[in-house]
């Protein structure tokens, strides 16, 4: 079997869009099996398990050495508008852990992290789509799939270069890789116990 580190992908970005894709799909099998988009009430349940990986990263978003590199990194954070989104849909807001909250992160895997969660926000654009029939719009209960502030694939496009930009050692590389996969067990996780 080829090392992750290995795959003859020349980009950071792609490396790890490569290593995350079986996580990825299952992911998105998982959602589809919960069936988010019946019913404001069960719409209610993806909300919370997208709002304890926004907490999760929080204090990824407004860390000085981040936002050095990505300057609007505090305004990509979708935290608030996600308690905001299960304040409108009468959901209290549900307690997370603080494991990956206090975990200490080089630079290579808070990007992996963010590369997670950054990437969510392409497919956001389909989801919006599924709201209206819910009663729901970019200001009332799905505040957090709204399109960033200039445009989705130029938020995505900047993100990235940095990604892509940065310069890692060959650990730091495998760090990253490890991290990635681990975002998505993380949000698989969360949507599990959210669904429970």
């Amino acid at each position: 079997m080829t090392a992750p580190s290995q795959l003859s992908h020349p980009l950071r970005s792609q490396r790890l869009n490569a290593i995350t894709h079986e996580p990825h799909s299952r992911l998105d099998q998982l959602v589809k099996s919960h069936d988010p988009f019946a019913s404001p009430e069960r719409f209610a349940h993806f909300v919370a398990a997208q709002y304890l990986f926004q907490r999760d990263l929080q204090a990824l978003y407004s860390d000085p050495e981040l936002t050095r590199l990505i300057a609007d990194l505090p305004q990509r954070c979708r935290v608030e508008q996600a308690r905001l989104d299960l304040a409108d849909l009468q959901r209290d807001l549900p307690q997370g852990d603080e494991r990956i909250r206090g975990q200490a992160m080089g630079t290579g895997e808070a990007l992996a992290w963010l590369f997670v969660s950054e990437g969510s926000k392409l497919g956001a654009a389909f989801l919006l789509k599924r709201m209206p029939a819910l009663g729901l719009s970019e200001t009332f209960g799905a505040r957090h799939l709204a399109e960033p502030e200039g445009g989705r694939a130029q938020g995505w496009k900047a993100f990235t270069a940095v990604l892509d930009s940065i310069e890692l050692d060959a650990e730091q590389e495998r760090q990253a890789e490890v991290a990635a996969i681990a975002a998505f067990e993380r949000f698989t996780e969360h949507l599990e116990r959210c669904f429970a």
